[in-house]
Order: structure tokens, then sequence, then C-alpha cells
């Protein structure tokens, strides 16, 4: 039996993300100390189902005195709740978009730091064991000088018009939902992988139900009763064009509204010698293209490279996806924090390279215009 003491660990949020936090802590050796949902009711009811105490106010963090805060509220109350456990002097994990605008964001990115606290956001597609494959032969040079950059990611839980959420409202989620929620994971994905950085970028955003109904159901659950509507002033889909900075073009498409399409994140990544497709949907095989073949790669924990097979938590074969991803980004975070050495965390500096895309990307849809990312 391992002699460290279990992490303290208190959630803020108790939605269907909270949830994934809560059993990726516990999986992690966590002891879940605390609970906070959106009421004071809520949290006692949220508090009893898992067996820990409800947390009334952020300002009672520090009473409680967790090692580690799961922030999963929503965006807009990102930066209250990060501060209040950085004042408690825990470690942070907070959702992403980390803040709603990139000064918060470097805020808190400042915030942490001067705390002398581990903070770390999760991008956690980065812990597809082949993911890191890609990565590490991309590394190496297999892919060459990188051609074309690009892909989607689709989902479809806000297809129905009386589908809601409180990422439909800009006060709660931030002035871009589809992007920041999902083209912010794609995104990091393609510039872990690649090494690449966007340097600037061209987008469209589009809006294609203009109402929605003002009382949410839980997120991916179906469609909320219709009740009183509320116009939407966040986007259904967006498309980005992208320039690196070292001249590689890309393009990305996102959506919430693409029947059939879960959650699909795809990309395809061009070099000038060989290509690679990833599927998040299908993510035991990526498919490597040549000139003259094309290869499919298998998950496999006994080939390929230190990550691919220390992530690879189950044989080759026994499907692994979102959940493995997002509990080893919680141990590795937890790990982290107890003082070892894991690679490609992400943390806040990545949030606010996040929240720059986001904005600029905004900005180019506003103004029809090329716009730089710092």
């Amino acid at each position: 039996m391992s002699s460290v003491a279990p992490l303290r660990v208190v959630i803020i949020g108790a939605g269907m993300i909270g949830e994934v936090h809560r059993r990726a802590a516990t999986l992690a050796g966590a002891d879940i100390v605390g609970v906070m949902a959106s009421t004071v009711d809520r949290s006692c009811d949220v508090a009893a189902a898992w067996g820990t105490s409800p947390i009334h106010d952020a300002d009672h963090l520090a009473a409680v005195g967790p090692d580690v805060v799961h922030v999963c509220s929503p965006n807009g109350l990102h930066t209250t709740h990060v501060e209040a456990a950085l004042r408690a002097k825990a470690h942070v994990i907070c959702e992403k978009p980390l803040a709603t605008c990139t000064a918060h964001a470097e805020r808190l990115a400042v915030a942490a730091a001067n705390a002398d606290r581990i903070a770390t956001v999760p991008f956690v597609y980065r812990f597809h064991p082949l993911v890191r494959e890609l990565r590490e032969r991309a590394r190496g040079g297999e892919f060459g000088t990188w051609q074309l950059l690009h892909g989607s990611y689709l989902q479809d839980w806000l297809l129905d018009p009386n589908a809601t959420s409180w990422r439909v409202d800009a006060a709660q989620g931030g002035p871009s939902r589809t992007f920041a929620d999902i083209g912010s994971h794609w995104c990091d994905l393609m510039e872990f992988v690649t090494g690449e950085r966007i340097a600037e970028v061209f987008a469209a955003m589009a809006t294609t139900v203009a109402d929605r109904p003002i009382t949410a159901s839980a997120s991916f659950t179906g469609a909320a009763a219709p009740t009183a509507r509320r116009a939407v002033t966040t986007e259904d889909a967006a498309t980005v064009l992208f320039r690196t900075a070292t001249g590689v073009l890309g393009a990305l498409t996102v959506s919430q509204v693409s029947a059939g399409r879960k959650n699909r994140l795809w990309f395809e990544f061009d070099g000038a010698t060989r290509s690679a497709v990833f599927d998040q949907e299908n993510p035991e095989t990526v498919w490597l293209g040549g000139e003259r073949e094309a290869v499919i790669l298998t998950r496999d924990p006994s080939t390929g490279s230190v990550d691919q097979r220390r992530l690879s938590r189950l044989p080759a074969g026994h499907v692994q996806g979102y959940a493995q991803c997002f509990e080893a980004f919680v141990e590795d975070t937890y790990a982290t924090i107890r003082g070892e050495t894991r690679l490609g965390v992400p943390t806040f500096d990545d949030g606010v390279r996040s929240a720059r895309i986001v904005d600029a990307v905004v900005e180019s849809a506003a103004s029809n215009h090329w716009v730089p990312v710092p």
C-alpha cells in the first residue's frame, strides 16, 4: 500500500463535466472533501450523492483547506473561482476556456505563478496514446516540412432548436461558444502534435438557431421542454483559416449543429513526405499516408514511443477513449503536484494561449479581416 497521503480535492461545478472530474480524481486516489454546485440546495444534494461535504461559498475554501480545487463552473465564473482557490493555497485544475477573455486568462496565469501553485487546463485529447505517437514521430522528422494542416470538430447536441444550455448565453459562457468550447481543443492539439503555432486567423461564424429556451437542460442529455425563449448571441458553427508562424496554411471547421456527429474531432496534417489522420471517435488507429502507400497504425502498449506505451492502459484491441484521456490528465497533474516530471501536461500558459486564439477568431469574424494572434 502507498504511504503517500491522498490529495484532498474540492470540485466546484457539479454538471456533466464535474462528474467526469470527480471520477478521474477518485480513480487517481484523491479524497473528495467537498463540492459546490449552482445553489446551496443543489450543493447539499450532490454532496449527499457523492458522499462528501457541501461547499456553500467559494470564500469558504480556505477553511476546508483542499490540496487541489477542480473548477468546473460556467466559464464566466472561472476567474472568481480560480482566484478563490489560489487564496486557499490550493493547486488548480480549471476547465477550458480558462477565462472568457485574454486579460482574465493572463491574470489567472500570473496569480498561479505568483502563488507557486500547479495550475492546469484539461486539453485532454493530448492524452490519447496515438496522439503522443504522432507527436513523437513529428518531432523526429518523419512527416517532413508541414504543407497543410486541416480538420474539424463536429457535434450535434444543439441541433434541436429546443436544446439549450448556459453556454448559449454570452454572459455566462463568453463571446464565443462553439469555437471557445471545442475549437480550442483542436487548435491545442494541432500545435501540440505539429509544433507549429498559429500566427494569424481569418474567421467566419454562423448562428443557425436564432433563439432557444431560457430553461437549460444538462449538456448532451437532450432537448429542454419549450419555455420562454431568448435570442442566441453565440455561434453554432465557425470556419477558420489560419497561417502558422512558419507560413503553413491551415483550415478548421467547428459545429455544434452537425447531425449525427457526437464528438468528432478529426485532423489531417500533411507533410512533405507523409500525412497523418486522427479521428477522436475512432482513437485506436491512425492513418499514415505516403506517396506510394498508406498504412493503418494501431494503438499497442508493446510498441511505439515511450508516452504511447505509458498511456496505453489496456491491451491492443480493447478500446480506450475520452475517459482514459481524462484520467491520465488528472493523474499527470497530481503527479506534477507531488513533484514528479510528466511531459505534455497542459498548464494555465496553454489556457492563455488558447484565449488569445479565441479572441483573435472573434475579432476576425466581426471585422472580416485577418487578425494576428499575439
